[in-house]
């Protein structure tokens, strides 16, 4: 097996801690959680709302998994994270389904907890394949 291949990406969020964007490893890519947080400046606060927030925290892992040699597509398990499950689940759930297709839903798990970095209400972490050249 190969050793791992730790991956910053150049235009993704800066990480809000001591890890990488993406670790690949046997053929996988596992996406470090993201957050809401602007990529082009990591001093603005995270958007206003579950609504804005997924899809930011969205377009964050667009640009993990792009700079990783992968997309949406490649996606076999999401991991999400929310701190008012009641409240947002549903709304987050609307939002989730423009990203995937409807034959095609990787595993999921989401979790209620009490306080996520920076003041998000919504992180996502990601498993992927590595698409073949």
């Amino acid at each position: 097996m190969l050793a791992p291949i730790f991956h910053l990406i150049a235009d993704a969020p800066k990480p809000v801690g001591p890890y990488s964007h993406v670790v690949e490893a046997g053929g996988f890519l596992f996406v470090t959680g993201q957050l809401a947080t602007d990529p082009d400046d990591d001093s603005l606060p995270p958007p206003p709302g579950i609504e804005a927030q997924t899809r930011k925290v969205f377009d964050n892992l667009k640009r993990a998994l792009a700079g990783a040699g992968a997309g949406f597509e490649h996606v076999i398990c999401v991991r999400i994270f929310l701190t008012a499950f009641e409240r947002d689940y549903a709304a987050l759930n609307r939002i989730y389904v423009e990203y995937f297709p409807g034959d095609r839903l990787p595993a999921r798990t989401t979790v209620g907890v009490t306080h996520l970095a920076r003041g998000g209400i919504v992180e996502i972490d990601m498993i992927a394949y590595r698409p073949r050249a």
